[in-house]
Parts: C-alpha cells; sequence; structure tokens
C-alpha cells in the first residue's frame, strides 16, 4: 500500500491514488514540463486515517500514525526542507465537469515537520468543509466515492505569478491564451483579491491585447513560514518580459496538446524561470468560434438552432436524433444526392453535447438525376392524397398497437426492447418524405412564380398560411377548450370538473404527442407528459373572448386581380394556391403524425428509468437520459446487475451530469454567427421579416413551455424558438419576435396564418428585450424598435 511517493511517480491514471491534482502535476512532469519537486500523501494514507470519519474536527485533532509520519517526514527532508506549498488533492476535482476550484485547502510556504503535519491534515479536513460538501452534493457526487490525497511541493518564492487559460474564456477560441499575472505569490490571483495584468497571447507569445491591473494586495512569503498581505500601491507596475509571456505561451500550447484539451494552469515566475505548479481541464468553456458560414451552411444553421433550442441528452443522441425527424431528412437529402446534411451537427466530449456544428453537406453524382428524380415522383405521387398511401395506413397501425402497450406491465426483456421497436416504427416515414415532397415544393414553386408575374409576391406568405393543417386543428381544439373554460369557470376548480378533464383526456388523446421543446429529442416532456403547459395555454386563451377568424382574405385579394377575371384564369390560379397548400399541409401534418411514436419512445425510457432507481443505479428515474440506448441494452437483466456493474452506470451517470451541469451556461452555438446583426438606425434587434404588419405592445419573453402561462392578450411575445406547441399562443400575441428562425419555419408560417407581425432570427431578442418594455414590432422589414 503507497502511503507517500514522490510526484514524478504519478501520471492521469493515477487518480485514485494522487487525486486531480497530483495525478496531472506527475504527468506534467512526466511529459518534461518545468514543474517544483514535491511529494504526495495518498489516497491510501488518508483511508488510513480516516476509519471513516467525515468531520473537519477530527481530522485537525488527528494523531498520525507513526509510520505514516515517518513516512511523510522522509520524504520532506529528502525534498530538502524548507518552505513547500500543501495543496488538497481529491480524488473527484479537476476533472471534467467538476473543477473543484478552491473547494479544497491550500496552505502555502509551510516551514518545519510540525508544520508540514499540521497543513496536512487540515487538508485532510477541508474534504468535509461546508463549502466542499455542498459542492459534491450539487453535482450529486457519492460522499462515500471521494477521497483526499494531499500534494505537497517546494515552495516557489514567486516574483510574479498567476493563472493562464489554453484558450479564451469568453469566447471559446483555441488560437487565444489568456494570462491574467499578479506580483508575488499567486494566490492574489487565483482568490480573486487582486485585479490582476490581463494578457491575450497569440500561440507564439505575441501580446494580441493588454489590460493593466491595479494591484491592490501583494502576497509574499515571509521568512519564517506564512504569508504576508500587504497593499501593492508601492509595487513597481512592471509589464511580464516578453521572453516570459513566450515561455508561457509555449508551456501552455504544449500542455493542452498533451492532455488533449484546453486547460486552466497556474504558474509563477522566479529567478528568470517558469514553473507550472497545477494544471486541470478548463470548465464552463464556449465552443470555438465557427468561423465564417456560407450561404447553405447558415441556412442548416438555421434549422439547428430551432430544432435543438436544448442541450440533447446522450439519449437523445442514441436514440430519437439520429433515428426521428433530423434523421429521416438526412434520409431523404440522401436519396437526392446530397449527404451528411443531417448528420454529426451534435458534437461531443465526455459523453455530453458540447456544441452543434453546421454539417458540411457533400453532394454525390446522383445530384445529376435530381430533376429527372423529382419530375418522376411529382407526376406519380400528390401531397393531396398522401394520407391514401397504404405505407400511412400500415404506419398508423404499427404506431397504435405500440401506443397500446403499458410499459409499467412489461417484463424487463421486453420494456428493454421497447425502445428499438419505436425507433423502427418510423422507419417508413422516408420513404413517404421521399416520395411526397417533390409535388409539394413544384406546387410551391408554381404559385411564387404565378404571382410574381401578377405582382402579387406579398400575398405568397398569406396565402400558404391558409392551408389547413393538424397544427390548426390542435389550435381550434384548444379554443373550443378556452371557451368552456371561460364560461364554467372549470379552471377555478380543483379537482376540474368531470365534463372538462373528459375533455381535456380527449384532447390529449389526440394530440398529446405533440412536443414541448424539439421535436428531434425524445427527452423533454410531450403536452401528453406535461398536461400542466396545455393547462397553461388553455388559461391564456380563456382570458379574453375568442378572436374572429380572418378568413381567406388574401385569396379573395389575389382573385380581385383585373388578370384573373375570366373563369379560366382564376380556375387555374384557384388550382395553384391549393396544391401549394396541400404541398404545406403535408410537411405539417407529416410531422404531426411523424412524431406519434415520440411519448412511446420516452415513457418506455423512464419506465426503464424507474427499474434501474429500483435497482439503486439511479437516483431518480430521468438519471436514464444520461445513458445511451447501447449502454441499457447492455445491461441484460436488470434484477441480476452485479454491484460492479452497478457501480460503473452510477458512476458514468454522476460524471456525464457534472459535465452537464458546468456547460448549464454555455450556449450550444453562436448565435450571431448565425443571424449577423443589421445596423439599422433606432432598431433594439433586427431579424428576418416573417409576417408582414406593425404592432406596439409591452413585451413578455417567455424561455420554455413553464412560462407560457406568462401571456397575456395583447402582448409581444419574445422566445428563444418556437415549435408547433407553440403556436396557440399567437392566438393572443400581437406580435412574435423569435431568437431563432427564418421565414419558413412553423411559427413564421402560423403568424401569418393569424395576421401577426413576426420577426424570425433575431439572434439575441431575448436577452435585449425585457418584461413590459413597450416596442414596436414590424414584420415586414424584421425591426423591432423602442416605443414613444
Amino acid at each position: 500500500m503507497t502511503l507517500v511517493a514522490p510526484l514524478r511517480s504519478f501520471s492521469r491514471g493515477d487518480l485514485a491514488l494522487a487525486g486531480g491534482k497530483g495525478a496531472n502535476l506527475g504527468e506534467l512532469i512526466a511529459g518534461g514540463f518545468p514543474v517544483p519537486g514535491g511529494f504526495v500523501v495518498t489516497t491510501a494514507a488518508y483511508a488510513l486515517v480516516a476509519a471513516g470519519n467525515v468531520t473537519r474536527a477530527y481530522f485537525e485533532d488527528l494523531e498520525i500514525p507513526d509510520a505514516l509520519r515517518r513516512e511523510i517526514l522522509t520524504a520532506y527532508r529528502e525534498l530538502g526542507g524548507g518552505p513547500v506549498a500543501v495543496r488538497s488533492s481529491a480524488t473527484a476535482e479537476d476533472l471534467p465537469g467538476a473543477a473543484f476550484a478552491g473547494q479544497q485547502d491550500t496552505y502555502l510556504n509551510v516551514v518545519g515537520e510540525d508544520g508540514l503535519l499540521d497543513a496536512v491534515r487540515r487538508c485532510w479536513g477541508s474534504l468535509w468543509s461546508e463549502r466542499a460538501v455542498a459542492y459534491r452534493d450539487r453535482l450529486g457526487i457519492d460522499p462515500a466515492e471521494v477521497r483526499i490525497a494531499v500534494v505537497v511541493q517546494r515552495m516557489v518564492a514567486a516574483e510574479a505569478a498567476g493563472v493562464m487559460f489554453t484558450a479564451d474564456p469568453v469566447t471559446g477560441d483555441r488560437g487565444r491564451l489568456v494570462v491574467d499575472a499578479g506580483t508575488g505569490l499567486g494566490e492574489a490571483v487565483v482568490s480573486g483579491l487582486v485585479t490582476p495584468d490581463h494578457y491575450v497571447l497569440t500561440p507564439r507569445g505575441e501580446v494580441a491585447a493588454f489590460t493593466p491591473g491595479r494591484r491592490e494586495v501583494v502576497i509574499r512569503a515571509l521568512a519564517g513560514g506564512g504569508v504576508s498581505r500587504e497593499s501593492g500601491a508601492d509595487a513597481p507596475a512592471e509589464r511580464l518580459p516578453a521572453d516570459v509571456l513566450r515561455e508561457l505561451a509555449r508551456l501552455g500550447t504544449e500542455a493542452a496538446r498533451h492532455f488533449g484539451r484546453p486547460q486552466d494552469i497556474e504558474w509563477t515566475y522566479a529567478g528568470g524561470e517558469v514553473s507550472l505548479v497545477q494544471a486541470r481541464p478548463m470548465t464552463a468553456l464556449p465552443p470555438p468560434p465557427l468561423g465564417k458560414l456560407g450561404p447553405l451552411r447558415r441556412k442548416l444553421a438555421t434549422v439547428l438552432t430551432e430544432y435543438v433550442p436544448v442541450r440533447p441528452y446522450p439519449i437523445d443522441m442514441s436514440t430519437w436524433l439520429p433515428h426521428g425527424p433530423a434523421g429521416l431528412m438526412g434520409q431523404v437529402t440522401g436519396y437526392y444526392g446530397l449527404h451528411s446534411a443531417f448528420e454529426g451537427f451534435a458534437e461531443e466530449q465526455d459523453g455530453v453535447v458540447y456544441r452543434l456544428v453546421p454539417p458540411h453537406p457533400r453532394p454525390s453524382p446522383r445530384v445529376l438525376a435530381v430533376p429527372f428524380l423529382i419530375a418522376a415522383k411529382a407526376r406519380r405521387y400528390d401531397p393531396a392524397r398522401w394520407t391514401d398511401d397504404p405505407r400511412f395506413s400500415r404506419y398508423l397501425d404499427g404506431v397504435r398497437e405500440l401506443r397500446a402497450l403499458d410499459p409499467a406491465a412489461l417484463p424487463w426483456p421486453e420494456l428493454i426492447r421497447m425502445p428499438r421497436r419505436a425507433l423502427a416504427a418510423v422507419r417508413p416515414v422516408a420513404g413517404l418524405r421521399i416520395d411526397y415532397l417533390p409535388r409539394s415544393g413544384l406546387a410551391l414553386l408554381r404559385l411564387f412564380a404565378s404571382l410574381k408575374l401578377l405582382g402579387r409576391t406579398d400575398l405568397f406568405g398569406e396565402l400558404v398560411a391558409g392551408a389547413r393543417t393538424r397544427t390548426g386543428d390542435a389550435n381550434r381544439a384548444l379554443e373550443e377548450l378556452a371557451e368552456e373554460a371561460r364560461s364554467t369557470g372549470a379552471l377555478a376548480e380543483d379537482p376540474l370538473p368531470a365534463a372538462f378533464q373528459a375533455k381535456l383526456t380527449e384532447f390529449l388523446a389526440e394530440y398529446g404527442h405533440r412536443e414541448g421543446a424539439s421535436p428531434i429529442l425524445v427527452t423533454p416532456p410531450s403536452w401528453a407528459d406535461a398536461p400542466e403547459t396545455v393547462l397553461d395555454l388553455i388559461r391564456v386563451l380563456a382570458a379574453e373572448p375568442r378572436r374572429p377568424e380572418s378568413g381567406d382574405d388574401a385569396l379573395d385579394r389575389l382573385l380581385a386581380h383585373p388578370r384573373l377575371r375570366g373563369a379560366r384564369g382564376r380556375d387555374k390560379m384557384l388550382r395553384r394556391v391549393r396544391a401549394a397548400r396541400a404541398g404545406i399541409a403535408f410537411r405539417e401534418d407529416s410531422h404531426f403524425y411523424f412524431t406519434l411514436p415520440l411519448p412511446v419512445l420516452r415513457r418506455s425510457l423512464v419506465e426503464i428509468g424507474r427499474r434501474l432507481r429500483d435497482a439503486g443505479v439511479l437516483d431518480v428515474a430521468e438519471d436514464v437520459f444520461h445513458l445511451r440506448l447501447e449502454e441499457l441494452e447492455e445491461i441484460g437483466d436488470v434484477a441480476a446487475l452485479g454491484d460492479e456493474r452497478a457501480r460503473r452506470l452510477r458512476a458514468t451517470v454522476t460524471a456525464r451530469a457534472a459535465r452537464r451541469a458546468e456547460l448549464a451556461g454555455v450556449r450550444l452555438i453562436d448565435p450571431r454567427a448565425v443571424f449577423p446583426a443589421r445596423e439599422t438606425a433606432g432598431a433594439l434587434i433586427t431579424g428576418t421579416p416573417a409576417s408582414a404588419g406593425t404592432v406596439t405592445g409591452p413585451v413578455t419573453v417567455v424561455r420554455d413551455a413553464s412560462e407560457f402561462g406568462k401571456l397575456a392578450g395583447g402582448d409581444v411575445l419574445v422566445c428563444p424558438y418556437t415549435n408547433p406547441s407553440w403556436t396557440p399562443l399567437f392566438q393572443r400575441a400581437a406580435a412574435v419576435v423569435v431568437d431563432t428562425g427564418g421565414s419558413a419555419s412553423h411559427a413564421a408560417i402560423v403568424a401569418r396564418e393569424y395576421g401577426i407581425p413576426a420577426v424570425m432570427g433575431t439572434g439575441d431578442g431575448t436577452a435585449v428585450l425585457a418584461d413590459g418594455q413597450r416596442v414596436t414590432v414590424d414584420g415586414g422589414t424584421g425591426v423591432v424598435t423602442a416605443a414613444g
């Protein structure tokens, strides 16, 4: 059993023995980096003395066993004695997703054997400080799994010291290093006691930007041990020498390359030499900038921001994302000769989606045959009759069979097969889209061309918005529920009246599979999974009388055109409008029906999670989302799951949950790379014009389905994304302003249907606009201004 060993003995694989800090420092030494010499009092030593005790006071009063005491002091003497830095090194720290920065204690300039032993005891005890315990609780780290080592290194009497990030922590740029430096020991910079000198460097050490610090405090080592804090007002305001900056940049770049990811490094400078005293993975680092996007990739990025508004879980990545609508569209584009248009856009790191990257579509030789393929499909497959296709009937029969099953009643072997059955059910959908989309697209192009000849392209959006769709049916059904609630006061009663509950249940049976956040993710709950979302929508609609239907005003205005006075011309135009609307209806309705298996898939996964929870593997059923489908399928019989396998699964969930928590405030994609701001005088925000009209009203920011109830009639709805489940709000909103999306998105189409102004793709509307702020929305120009 190794109780004490030199730092150079350890590497990344020794985390369990040396803790995160010790393992990383040993790895740096092995890689030839300048690291002050030292040794590690290992986690085995901690386990020897802890004996199950988990209080700070126990360790601070502890008498170290003689054998361990001798080993520690022998290592100290071999180091040469003198002043040392004593740092905690827990097994859960310095890991991706759990940096533990500052959670355990560090003691600088420790002098003498008694001082060293006392510092070691205090480091052990710091594992059980209130802040460390609270931090681990937040990350869901099991206290029984945590151990602590202690790193002892020669003390460097630094002239300057600080922190270096090997990527820009604000922009995510991997081509920049950021160095914060202060006079004296680095503790002043690390603990935030001083405003440091701030350097932005290129990998070659050239200074791209510099901001001088204020030197409020300087921490220095005292001759007899310990440190002093003094005012830095009299300290010379000198920048780091150019050769030191070059050396820092070289070491930082090499360390990032060595560890395979950007690093957060603590460094010192003394006697003309730079030393590294700590290295750990950077946490909460934004994705690298995308750079300039071409037109096609920008269009794909627009789709991604709308369809992936929240970070996918591992279970999303292995189920609905590759096999649901995104995967199906990949098959459609692949059939027509364009590959990789909907693949590989969600990059994972440490098992968690880290960023969205617009794909690079690759045309194949089949593209040359596309005109002929489209013509053949368009002649044969009419989207106005797609629901008569036998493939659609068989698809519905298969989904009904799956929906009739109760996951809770299934034995484990059948339950674990349910996700694959749900995914297999949607396979025929790709063929239907391949066949019926060509005529849909041609019909829209034909109508647009006809309107251009008449000089009335301004009517195109309103005309196609007149299509009868299942989304419209759902919205009308919600209005009927709202009218009943308004007239009977049903929503004021608890529980709901039986008659109203029956109608709500009937509504959810028909429309409950509507997605809450995204149609391509399985983890967000559907309407049926979260009926409170539907009740919030009903409350919003019931708050004021129903708006009268606008009728088909756009078609009436079109048919009044002088060149359409003849019966032949009118009939031809009517046929073109109907065909275009049939194309829009196919797009909307196929989406509606093709998400029918989504609740089946989600409920089967949650039931798997419940059984793993009952087996002690998970804390809550939804923790199953942190696992991939293939990892679940490898379990075999949950009843026979061994302790070691259960521990590995639990560790995987904990690590991915911690990484996800770390990324909670990190965007998946920079909205400004997708939606560049337009310089418009007087504009608060700008975006894509999506539905014409000008309206003034108060802003209500709705960030997700849980906030639907905030909207009042006449408000300007400002939201980060939309999908069909949001569109009932448009029946009361005065206008819609959305961070994502374009003029062809669901929100834009429905906004035109209801005749309200809409601005899409603002990029940052939810960040710029605030609740209650009065604004004027011009949906024809895509501009939002402050109301006078």
